[in-house]
């Protein structure tokens, strides 16, 4: 079964060629594809293309098949070609013409880019969650470990102190401001398409606005035109923010391998955490972290193959949009899975907390001096220079206390102000508002 069959016998391959991934991607979005056509049916009802008792029974058949999704007893079936037409055949079967009539004054267009943006809202929610959990996770390590002292390094030298309260704080801010990222791209996915037919409108009087209140999003694509614009504008939107949240977890996967080997020594991992060599009887490899890192580098990509299939494309729907679909999906779980794993490995590190009585790291002092002599009075030129002479000659040795007081610094890491940055971005969700708006759907309110 097509949405769009007319009773022609269409070429095997052609066929196949054209559906590619969607019967098996599809599965994702079946459970949007009913909470979409629930609301696409009250809004029907409303302008009088659907009886009340008709509605009543496709309320009823369509919340079975919700239910039928949520036990993971729905399947598209052999011969039918996406879930649209799946969910559909459903009705039909067991309403006979009424399941035919809900259909009216959509596309499937407008079906597939309102499932997907239902889908996105609902992952992007499970991404911050998983980020927020690991942001109290780094702020914990940041707050427990802020006295531990490590060395920091530019250009791979030992340049001056920092702390594990630093290290861990770093990271946390960094999610805090990709979180803000994700909320704007969030802002772009809230807006409702449905209505928008295949991109020109409809001669029915549809009340697009009470689609958009019957789904819980915050605001309605206006143009018609540019809600089929929006495909691959939104999927870009997106996949950028994902990919700033991987570059942050990504670096950290890499400071982590880093701080994992003998020759830094910062930090280590029980045996169960990591991985052995078949020939090396001695070695305890980052395996996780190396996955991290490579999984983050891959959806670094992910932008640059959504613009190259879409950024050429004229308005209006065009079948490339379908590939998109193949690159976007499966982004989420990945980043996911990094985040959770991230979480699970920093949960169960142990710190090298006297690190700085290793001789190799004495020069890490040399501006703690100079500033310590310019306060005495020094110029600080030559402060510098008397500090550089003292390191030439081997004399140099600092015994003075750190005095780092400074918002952000290591003796103030400001973690308080971080949190309050991250609970401001998590306001601005409405995840609340969405879940209320699909139980009321469902008749579970």
């Amino acid at each position: 079964m097509k949405l769009w069959d007319k009773g022609t016998k269409m070429n095997q391959n052609v066929e196949n060629f054209t559906v590619g991934k969607d019967r098996e991607l599809d599965l994702q979005l079946a459970p949007f594809d009913v909470l979409g056509s629930l609301a696409h049916c009250k809004m029907l009802a409303s302008i009088g293309l659907l009886e009340s008792e008709e509605l009543a029974l496709v309320e009823k058949e369509l919340q079975k098949i919700f239910t039928g999704i949520e036990k993971g007893d729905f399947e598209i079936e052999e011969g039918i070609e996406d879930v649209h037409s799946q969910v559909e055949y459903l009705l039909t079967q067991t309403l006979g013409d009424v399941g035919k009539k809900i259909h009216s004054g959509r596309s499937r267009n407008d079906q597939v880019l309102l499932d997907l943006k239902l889908f996105t809202r609902h992952q992007i929610e499970q991404v911050v969650n998983e980020a927020k959990a690991l942001f109290d996770l780094l702020i914990e390590n940041s707050e427990k470990y802020k006295g531990a002292l490590i060395p920091g390094y530019t250009h791979l030298q030992v340049a001056m102190p920092s702390s594990f309260g630093l290290w861990f704080g770093a990271y946390a801010e960094a999610l805090a401001d990709d979180l803000s990222l994700l909320q704007a791209a969030f802002k772009m996915v809230d807006q409702n398409p449905l209505g928008s037919g295949a991109g020109y409108g409809s001669s029915f009087p549809l009340n697009r606005q009470m689609t958009t209140d019957l789904l819980g999003f915050e605001n309605l694509n206006y143009n018609v035109v540019y809600a089929q614009m929006g495909r691959g504008k939104m999927e870009f939107a997106v996949v950028s923010a994902l990919s700033n949240i991987a570059y942050t977890i990504g670096k950290l996967a890499m400071d982590a391998c880093l701080y994992n080997s003998q020759n830094f020594g910062f930090i280590s991992f029980a045996d169960e955490f990591t991985t052995g060599s078949s020939i090396m009887p001695h070695k305890k490899n980052p395996d996780v972290f190396e996955l991290v890192r490579a999984r983050a580098n891959s959806l670094q990509v992910l932008p640059t193959q959504i613009q190259s299939v879409s950024s050429n494309l004229p308005s209006g729907y065009h079948r490339d949009y379908q590939l998109i679909k193949e690159f976007f999906m499966p982004a989420f779980d990945q980043l996911i899975s990094c985040l959770e794993m991230t979480k699970t490995m920093l949960s169960n590190v142990k710190l090298n907390e006297s690190l700085l009585d290793d001789e190799r790291y004495q020069y890490l002092f040399t501006v703690e001096m100079v500033n310590e002599l310019v306060l005495k009075g020094v110029p600080f030129r030559d402060a510098y220079k008397e500090v550089g002479a003292l390191v030439e000659s081997g004399k140099f040795k600092f015994e003075g206390d750190l005095k780092h007081q400074h918002e952000g610094s290591i003796g103030n890491l400001c973690n308080a102000q971080i949190k309050s940055k991250l609970e401001k971005t998590l306001e601005a969700f409405n995840f609340e508002k969405i879940d209320q708006a699909y139980q009321n759907l469902l008749g579970r309110s």
